[in-house]
């Protein structure tokens, strides 16, 4: 039997056990975990990448029919099916119909030519993706964030301070950097990770002219600033616009003026 298409629709509430001890699954995860269906998909989702990396089915070969797996995962058909189609939109399988899900290949050339398609995007190329995604991520993260996770990005911020005042621009633009990964991985959606994964090692060969004086640093710490405080205050729409703004200023200190909607300038004031 194959696995339908899109995503199915589960209880919020809905609780699933991993398989525990004595199965296959061992292999996965050793210790009965109960959490919340969303986490399941997300759990699964990397543990098969991590089983497919490993050849635990290689290129050309069927996974295991969708009652098996799930059985053997110990989850429910409508969770595989969600992380199915998570493997499906980051290229790592394909789901026939009537005939069940194949396993594509992940060729480390195929690796080498995307990492090289970064390599080559030019710094307007990384706005655009950053302007697209970061205030879309941040006005989720801001729905959802703990008090402890606010207190770690502040301390972040407090290292960009530090090397603003001992006028240290690797340091300023290493704790830049870190600030916007940890942003990053406070969104459990795998392909945003995926995605935001690019932009950050783009980032990070783009830093030479992001590292330029401190009065930039000093800008960028202010506009951080604010991202921050409207994350606190748990206000997504203006983390958004925040980040947007942060953003745009961004490709003005880099002599770029990004090219955007009307609809997406969004307002600041609060």
């Amino acid at each position: 039997m194959g696995y339908a298409q899109g995503r199915a629709l589960v209880p919020n509430r809905a609780r699933e056990t991993l398989a525990g001890p004595g199965s296959w699954p061992d292999r996965f995860n050793r210790e009965q975990t109960v959490i919340t269906s969303s986490t399941v998909v997300n759990s699964v989702v990397e543990k098969l990448r991590a089983a497919l990396a490993r050849g635990q089915w290689r290129s050309g070969e069927m996974l295991p029919g969708q009652r098996e797996l799930a059985e053997q995962l110990g989850i429910s058909r409508p969770s595989l099916r969600e992380a199915v189609t998570v493997l499906e939109t980051l290229g790592l399988v394909r789901s026939m119909p009537g005939k069940g899900v194949v396993v594509l290949d992940a060729a480390p050339s195929e690796t080498a030519a995307t990492h090289s398609g970064v390599a080559d995007a030019s710094l307007e190329d990384v706005l655009q993706l950053r302007y697209t995604l970061e205030p879309f991520i941040v006005g989720l993260v801001a729905q959802s964030i703990s008090s402890t996770e606010v207190g770690q990005l502040r301390l972040t911020l407090m290292d960009m301070r530090e090397a603003l005042e001992s006028n240290d621009s690797e340091a300023g633009m290493n704790a830049y950097i870190a600030f916007h990964e940890e942003l990053f991985a406070l969104t459990s959606n795998p392909i945003f990770q995926n995605v935001v994964q690019q932009t950050s090692n783009a980032l990070k060969q783009s830093a030479e002219v992001l590292r330029n004086s401190p009065q930039h640093l000093a800008e960028r710490l202010q506009e951080n600033e604010a991202v921050v405080r409207a994350i606190r205050d748990k206000n997504s729409a203006l983390a958004s616009a925040q980040m947007r703004r942060h953003i745009l200023q961004e490709g003005l200190r880099m002599g770029i003026e990004l090219t955007i909607p009307d609809d997406h300038l969004g307002s600041t004031e609060q």
